[in-house]
């Protein structure tokens, strides 16, 4: 499977993060430093983004935020948990689903190696 240039650059920018602070830190924590490396590499990105829902075709405010969205094109969902479980890949993609984006990233912080708290999510139109 080819690579998408904009995951890979997100990708390395989160292994910065990881390397620098390891585990075991607030998601709150890898967020921000995850958009202070964003800024240095020159990647526009909006944080903690309101995600209305619409129920029988009226819009709800009490929709959900998205941690980090990158370049209005890639949700990035940041967690700290012990692994990723169900319930946190069908969160990255109900919100694919309600924003009507195609691609995002889970990420968990809470890993000894980064790589292997990483999940990519594709949605097909």
């Amino acid at each position: 499977m080819e690579r998408d240039p904009l995951t890979s650059k997100v990708i390395g920018a989160a292994i910065e993060v990881h390397r620098t602070l390891g585990p075991g830190l607030l998601e709150s924590a890898y967020e921000t430093c995850l958009c202070y490396e964003l800024e240095q590499i020159g990647l526009p990105f909006c944080r903690q983004v309101n995600l209305p829902i619409e129920y029988k075709g009226v819009q709800m405010d009490e929709g959900y935020r998205m941690d980090v969205v990158v370049e209005d094109t890639l949700i990035l969902e940041l967690k700290t948990v012990e692994a990723i479980l169900p319930v946190h890949e069908a969160q990255l993609l109900s919100y694919l689903k309600l924003s009507g984006l195609t691609k995002g990233l889970l990420i968990n912080f809470h890993t000894a190696m980064l790589r292997d708290g990483i999940k990519r999510m594709v949605l097909t139109k």
